[in-house]
């Protein structure tokens, strides 16, 4: 399959060689860490087998499927820090869990492949079912579940993301033909909290990711995301740069770039995007992967580490804008389902999940 090509920006060749740092980190076993000897998480794990089937590097993104659906728990959760398959911390993040569900929609969608579909179903099951444990009667989900259950605290990023995993599972479900009216339910009431309150989420204004995540995970879109990226646009965006991590400290992060493109993209801004992902290739390194981020007051790379999951965002950032893979258009929400619609209902009516 052809990779992605975006002239001016990064050619195809380039993002060849950035699929192969992504999986130079890979270890035997399939898990892929933010760097050689670093630790790793489902969801970057997740972001890095994505890319890895865009570029074609099928074989190697399903061995990463394949180690998440073996080191699954029986609960249907992964641990939220392991290094080289040793659990170092075991407590479980909802957002973390959910994400495979959009990983394997992502490659059922490029690669047609049925029997994997089905092989992977159940893991995608269990995680969801999981993960809904968490959600409240309103439809906010908290960010992790411990041994004495849910933290009671929801984040509007995870959440966000939790939007868009839910109907990446519902469209696999549909596949595999084992309906799930409860997940429609779910995500109709998690896109109603995100849409209608604010109030349900742990403020974390500070960080990007709060401004652009309820739009990239499809809750918000059309007049009012565009609205909600220009009112904090210079509040994020350093020109030629990137965007901050954090609205008050000088550093941009590659990640968090790919992923306002992805956003920026679903509003059909195009070329505020491709500006954005071209202002973030200063963190490019020769080898193809890429710097995580710039602290631009200092002139300084930091952490002074090159992440499988920012080369893994620039790979869907590209995907995305040049329509090049069967699943570009994951992130804009094509084809997937919106769950029951439940924004003229009163939140009370619809059951407790717990």
């Amino acid at each position: 399959m052809p990779a992605p090509e975006l002239p001016g920006v990064v050619s195809a060749e380039a993002l060849v060689q950035t699929g192969k740092a992504i999986a130079s980190v890979q270890l035997p076993s399939g898990e892929i860490p933010w760097f050689p000897g670093g630790h790793t998480d489902p969801w970057d794990h997740v972001e890095c087998a994505m890319a890895l089937t865009v570029v074609g590097q099928v074989a190697e993104a399903e061995r990463a499927y394949e180690w998440l659906r073996t080191t699954q728990g029986a609960d249907g959760s992964w641990p939220l820090q392991v290094r080289d398959g040793v659990v170092e911390d075991a407590g479980a993040d909802t957002n973390y869990c959910a994400y495979p569900a959009v990983g394997v929609w992502h490659h059922v969608l490029i690669t047609g492949d049925e029997e994997f579909a089905e092989r992977m179903w159940p893991m995608v099951r269990d995680a969801i079912d999981f993960v809904l444990t968490a959600q409240h009667q309103r439809g906010e989900i908290d960010w992790g579940i411990g041994e004495a259950g849910p933290t009671g605290e929801a984040l509007l990023a995870g959440s966000s993301s939790i939007h868009q995993s839910l109907r990446c599972a519902l469209a696999l479900a549909d596949r595999v033909g084992e309906q799930q009216p409860s997940w429609e339910v779910a995500v109709g009431r998690l896109g109603h909290a995100l849409r209608r309150h604010p109030e349900a989420f742990t403020p974390k204004t500070r960080y990007s990711m709060d401004w652009y995540y309820p739009i990239l995970g499809g809750a918000v879109r059309g007049e009012a995301g565009r609205r909600r990226i220009d009112e904090r646009w210079n509040d994020f965006v350093v020109d030629g740069l990137g965007i901050r991590c954090v609205d008050d400290n000088p550093w941009v992060t590659g990640a968090e770039t790919c992923e306002l493109v992805l956003a920026l993209d679903a509003l059909g801004e195009h070329d505020r995007a491709v500006a954005q992902l071209a202002a973030m290739q200063h963190l490019r390194d020769p080898d193809g992967s890429y710097w995580t981020g710039y602290v631009f007051a200092d002139d300084k790379r930091w952490p002074e580490e090159q992440s499988s999951w920012t080369a893994a965002a620039v790979v869907l950032a590209a995907d995305a804008l040049t329509r090049t893979s069967l699943g570009n258009g994951i992130f804009r929400g094509e084809g997937l389902p919106q769950g029951l619609p439940v924004e003229n209902a009163s939140c009370c009516e619809y059951e407790h999940t717990r």
